[in-house]
């Protein structure tokens, strides 16, 4: 079998995964941890971690509980290699927990609550406070070599991709309903002042500059207060 034929075959059929909704891009995401563990020859479990900016773990289409439980005991200790990865560096291989000095708590908790015994984890993102990193991991030691590092990358390059695209598209939502919003303010604006749209949103803009708001949220309270009471 042609490895890297079929990763660029599971790719297209990821980025061919309709943009729309949240279960889109599940899809593309469960699509990707499945690949992984499908092509890269040591893994035997991978999921994705995200790190929000208050300090939330999030874990992303695991392949199975055992890495949802990985994920957590790396939360519950707050170190590992998916933490370290996400944080710090772009790769990061353990090869034995049983012997890797780097995060004893981690490594103590693991070998006594799973069967796993190394891991491979791959940066994708640091945006905007978020962190995120792809992680592999499998029952036996020295499962991940050089070709699994590089089988890994092209994983954890669409993975990026998928997440970026996702949030690119939450951004764009977001614009386009606080764009709305306003366009809703500024027509009870006119309506009630008898005031064109030039000036309905400067008076828009001038209240958010008076209050140090946004202007969305000046347009959402103009909404619900010219809303009738129910």
């Amino acid at each position: 079998m042609n490895v890297h034929h079929s990763i660029a075959e599971l790719m297209r059929e990821v980025h061919a995964i309709p943009e729309a909704g949240a279960d889109s891009v599940d899809r593309a995401i469960a699509s990707i941890t499945a690949g992984a563990v499908a092509s890269v020859p040591g893994a035997q479990y991978a999921g994705i971690l995200v790190i929000d900016a208050d300090g939330g773990f999030t874990t992303l289409a695991p392949t199975g509980d055992i890495m949802a439980h990985l994920d957590r005991l790396q939360k519950e200790t707050a170190e590992g290699p998916c933490v370290e990865a996400a944080w710090a560096q772009h790769t990061v291989r353990v090869d034995d927990f049983s012997t890797d000095p780097r995060w004893p708590k981690l490594a103590a908790r693991t070998l006594a609550e799973t069967p796993a015994r190394s891991s491979l984890s791959f940066q994708l993102f640091t945006h905007q406070g978020a962190l995120g990193a792809l992680n592999l991991f499998s029952d036996e030691i020295n499962a991940f070599g050089e070709e699994d590092e590089e089988i890994g990358l092209v994983f954890a390059t669409h993975a990026a991709l998928a997440l970026f695209r996702t949030r690119q598209q939450s951004d764009f939502r977001s614009a386009l309903a606080s764009r709305d919003m306003i366009g809703q303010a500024k027509g009870m604006l006119m309506e009630r002042f008898g005031i064109d749209a030039v000036a309905a949103f400067g008076l828009l803009r001038r209240l958010s500059q008076d209050t140090n708001t946004p202007v969305a949220d000046i347009a959402r309270q103009v909404i619900e207060a010219e809303r009738p009471d129910r």
